[in-house]
């Protein structure tokens, strides 16, 4: 793992505050969560707590959790929105889209492979085996999250008993995530103003030696919004957005699967909140039904290679349009085809999150100590915990029960060891996945 900063500077109180990364320091960092990031945003969103708040310092616990309160609300992968919001605050425009560049670069290239392997000789034995060990180890990571998130969220009952109602709305009567966000910040939103002490609680200042690099109360100097700089920022927004789409049209025609897939995604891109699982309906009824992109199944074995690739589980996404390029490619070869169809999927699925993050991220720094937006937040990530561990269970559920109904021993007992080591035995998520993913093929290969 990568060291994290240790230059000090003095701070008030007496205190040492950890300097600032520098912009290198920056870069490798988020050139090595792109390659970790295993878990889905659950485990993401751990790992840059763990390592930005509490190892490396380079954020205040406070303003960690605010910027991810507001990356809940957007439409897209909240985790990749996240990286962008820190990069922004740390170093800036150029600061945000490299944490968000590197945050899902790996992925495409790992996962443009795996899609090319899967639709030239369908399921690969080695691959699969990997796969089998990998899943465990991510469930893990699913459940740690759980907790670890929980903890900092849950601080009195009223957010526990957010949180129960949202796992309740969502596993029992399958509630739409955007409703249950939206109920959240109404409900913190009133609370805050008549109940505030227990909506948006006033954290003790965490007693520690060395403070953050960026305190909760500093406020970045590029959080000074202006209705020119919004605009200026929207316009080269939409541009770099559309320019692809627009030139694919031009190149293969505007009934070529690339520019169809271009408009789809792009319409995704504004409606998919929730993540991956909230889209996974809607994306598969209409690339399936609808463009005849996937043979039915196929989304599901997308998801399966998206889970157990580094980067959001949105990568699916990708998947998709690789084999609607591949099953439909026109006058191109067909990798050619999917692979235009797999970048075009990809960059209008992505390039949003930036838009969002760099033209609402100045506003939301200035509404910090707004308490009635504190508390609305505060209840968004509730009711997050929530859903997140109703994910942690469906995707358990998943790993752990076979297709006959029987209870998979070993996947059970790889994910008991990762889970208790993640969270008493402090160990890495780097040997943990790589190890469960041996430990897999190790196993695969002798029955």
């Amino acid at each position: 793992m990568i060291a994290a900063a240790t230059s000090l500077s003095p701070g008030e109180n007496g205190d040492r505050r950890v300097a600032p990364p520098t912009f290198a320091e920056a870069l490798r960092f988020w050139t090595w969560l792109g390659f970790i990031s295993f878990g889905g945003p659950a485990g993401q969103i751990a790992i840059m707590q763990t390592e930005l708040v509490e190892k490396r310092r380079w954020i205040g616990r406070e303003r960690f959790q605010h910027a991810l309160n507001f990356c809940m609300l957007l439409p897209g992968p909240e985790a990749q929105q996240l990286a962008i919001y820190i990069g922004w605050l740390l170093h800036r425009t150029a600061g945000g889209i490299f944490a968000g560049a590197l945050f899902v670069l790996p992925s495409i290239f790992i996962l443009w492979g795996l899609s090319a392997i899967y639709a030239a000789y369908g399921s690969v034995p080695w691959i699969a085996a990997i796969f089998y060990g990998l899943k465990p180890a991510i469930m893990a990571i699913v459940a740690v999250a759980v907790i670890r998130i929980g903890r900092k969220a849950l601080q009195n009952s009223v957010m526990w008993g957010i949180a129960a109602l949202a796992f309740a709305g969502i596993f029992f009567f399958h509630i739409p995530f955007p409703i249950i966000v939206l109920g959240a910040l109404l409900l913190g939103f009133v609370g805050g103003m008549f109940w505030n002490e227990r909506f948006a609680p006033v954290s003790a200042p965490e007693i520690h030696q060395n403070s953050s690099a960026l305190e909760h109360s500093s406020v970045p100097e590029q959080a000074r919004p202006t209705w020119h700089r919004s605009l200026r920022v929207a316009i080269l927004g939409l541009a770099i957005w559309w320019m692809p789409v627009l030139l694919v049209g031009l190149w293969l025609g505007w009934t070529s699967v690339p520019f169809q897939e271009g408009l789809f995604f792009s319409k995704a891109a504004v409606v998919t909140f929730g993540g991956a699982y909230a889209v996974l309906p809607y994306v598969a009824q209409q690339a399936v039904e609808t463009y005849g992109w996937l043979q039915p199944g196929q989304m599901m074995d997308g998801l399966g290679l998206a889970e157990t690739t580094p980067g959001p589980l949105i990568m699916v996404l990708q998947f998709v349009g690789f084999m609607g390029g591949y099953n439909q490619p026109g006058a191109q070869p067909p990798l050619l085809a999917a692979t235009l169809g797999a970048l075009i999927t990809t960059w209008v699925t992505f390039v949003p999150c930036f838009l969002w993050i760099f033209l609402g991220a100045p506003h939301v720094e200035q509404l910090r100590d707004n308490r009635n937006l504190t508390a609305a937040l505060s209840a968004v990530t509730a009711a997050v915990v929530g859903v997140i561990l109703n994910l942690a269970i469906w995707f358990g559920w998943h790993v752990l029960i076979t297709p006959s109904a029987s209870l998979d021993w070993f996947a059970l007992g790889l994910g008991l060891l990762a889970f208790v080591g993640l969270l008493w035995g402090k160990w890495n998520v780097v040997p943990v996945v790589l190890g469960s993913g041996l430990a897999g093929l190790a196993y695969r290969s002798l029955l």
